[in-house]
């Protein structure tokens, strides 16, 4: 996000054959961890270096550390030449290198813009499986109810849904020695991480642990094109800071938009629309930097956001929708637009 993509492209290159030959033998990587990658970026990968897997966004990533990422597809897809947050949606605008998010978080708590303080506790938008804001935050034991609770929603019900899940978690489970970091006063995360793992073994034993590009490389040959995503999740509050008890989110993603539906389910209150973000729109990200004038936000934008940072993100019943947009989403989930 700070560099130009010419720069990136070459950082890139000399990265990898310095990983060559560090490993030697020939090795090659599968893929890149890159937090946030420009689709010109993600573009050189493919065709440039033969790298088609690259975690290259932060799904719904917005007000934290020193990028901004938000609205893109949760799930691997494939970039669209526009927006690294965008999926391709046909031929002239594809690109082969199947984008990763790198942190599996709560959906609830990914509302969230950064973090605020709430009945005196910090409610983080990262809040899911990473260490940082589960174990070194809260401690072991209320940290590794907020990880579990973040990997059955992809495990049990996001299975039964989608076919397959994953949870990701880039590179902070390094940190779980982070004794001196964040200003954690000394707390270990060994324990939760040992916990962690443990009872994923117990509950799903057919999970498999494998690397970024494993995983990417087994979706790529499974997935052609974006065509066939249809991401489906349902997620109901673990009652941990911001994944309130009440409420249930539900998620639905594919090329041609992303939606996200919210309710109260205690009260059995009807859902609102707190994001629907299009992908059959127009998008472009920043330009190149040039000193002084570099732009952190290379967030994807337009009709509603979950974050709520706009006027126009108040949350408003699917019927409060364009017939246009109603007639999107029904070209989808003709199952929504029936009268509740």
């Amino acid at each position: 996000m700070y560099n130009t993509r010419g720069q990136v492209n070459r950082d890139l290159h000399e990265g990898l054959q310095r990983v060559s030959e560090v490993v030697g033998d020939g090795y090659r990587p599968k893929s890149v961890v890159a937090g946030f990658l420009s689709a010109a970026n993600l573009r050189y990968l493919a065709e440039e270096e033969g790298i088609h897997v690259c975690q290259g966004n932060i799904w719904s990533q917005y007000a934290v550390d020193n990028g901004d990422g938000e609205g893109s597809i949760c799930y691997p897809y494939y970039p669209s030449r526009e927006h690294f947050c965008k999926p391709a949606r046909g031929k002239d605008d594809f690109i082969d290198c199947v984008n990763l998010d790198g942190w599996t978080i709560d959906f609830l708590c990914a509302r969230i813009p950064g973090a605020r303080t709430v009945n005196g506790e910090r409610w983080r938008s990262r809040q899911g499986v990473g260490p940082i804001e589960t174990l070194l935050d809260m401690g072991t034991e209320r940290g590794l109810q907020a990880m579990l609770a973040t990997t059955a929603t992809h495990f049990d019900n996001g299975f039964a849904r989608n076919g397959f899940a994953w949870v990701t978690c880039g590179w902070e489970m390094s940190l779980v020695e982070a004794r001196k970091i964040y200003g954690y006063g000394g707390r270990n995360g060994m324990e939760g991480l040992h916990l962690w793992l443990t009872e994923i073994r117990k509950r799903w034993p057919d999970a498999r642990l494998i690397t970024q590009g494993q995983f990417g490389e087994l979706w790529r040959a499974q997935f052609k094109n974006n065509d066939g995503i249809n991401y489906r999740f349902v997620h109901r509050g673990c009652g941990i800071r911001a994944s309130e008890a009440d409420k249930e989110i539900r998620w639905f993603m594919n090329k041609d938009f992303r939606l996200a539906l919210l309710r109260n389910w205690k009260e059995n209150l009807p859902e609102k629309v707190i994001d629907f973000t299009r992908y059959d729109l127009p998008a472009a990200e920043p330009a190149d930097p040039e000193p002084g004038k570099h732009s952190r936000n290379w967030s994807l934008l337009n009709r509603i956001n979950q974050k709520g940072t706009r006027p126009q993100d108040q949350p408003i019943p699917l019927a409060g929708l364009t017939e246009e947009e109603r007639a999107l989403i029904r070209s989808h989930y003709p199952e929504l637009m029936e009268p509740q």
